[in-house]
């Protein structure tokens, strides 16, 4: 018999303001933000009691938002450890992420079933993505149609054979009077 995969329960739940501007201050400026991340993970490690520590998504944005040369002064998240000792780190009020269900999977001949609502969905997706294919096509089509036309005005407009060029007129140096000689 297959053994069904448990999900870690939560054993512990915390929420913590890290304080990193003491810790930024210690490296030069270009380095500031790699040193936020890991003063998050040494801060996380040492009240949490725990080596394994995953950063999540938005804590990540949070830090680096203003970049690397500027990242905030203090940071209010949420600690979460299971019970096999790992901890999760996120920004506190960020919407909590599922775990993405499996695809749908289309049905086999042998029998499976699609409700009525699912296959009404189906047809509507599949008339507005037509609808919007033939749109873009007229699109196109009109905008060859405005340029063929806008081609042929110009070339109306303007010749195509330019008219000679004048000869070159050899150049004449101005003379400049001379100053009166004095006596």
């Amino acid at each position: 018999m297959a053994k069904k995969e448990e999900s870690p329960k939560k054993v512990l739940e915390r929420v913590y303001t890290i304080p990193l501007r003491r810790e930024t201050l210690k490296v030069p400026p270009f380095k500031k933000a790699n040193k936020a991340m890991k003063a998050v993970i040494e801060f996380v490690s040492k009240h949490m009691k725990s080596n394994e520590i995953a950063v999540g998504k938005y804590l990540n944005l949070a830090v680096w938002t203003h970049g690397a040369k500027n990242p905030p002064h203090k940071l209010k998240v949420n600690a979460t450890k299971d019970d096999k000792g790992k901890v999760f780190v996120e920004l506190v009020g960020v919407p909590k992420e599922e775990p993405k269900a499996e695809e749908k999977k289309k049905p086999s001949k042998a029998g499976e079933k699609i409700t009525k609502e699912a296959e009404f969905k189906e047809k509507t997706q599949e008339k507005l993505e037509s609808e919007l294919k033939e749109s873009k096509e007229e699109k196109a089509e009109e905008a060859k149609k405005i340029e063929k036309e806008e081609i042929r005005e110009l070339q109306k407009e303007h010749p195509k054979h330019h008219a000679p060029k004048m000869p070159a007129m050899p150049k004449q140096q101005e003379a400049h009077p001379t100053a009166p000689k004095s006596v």
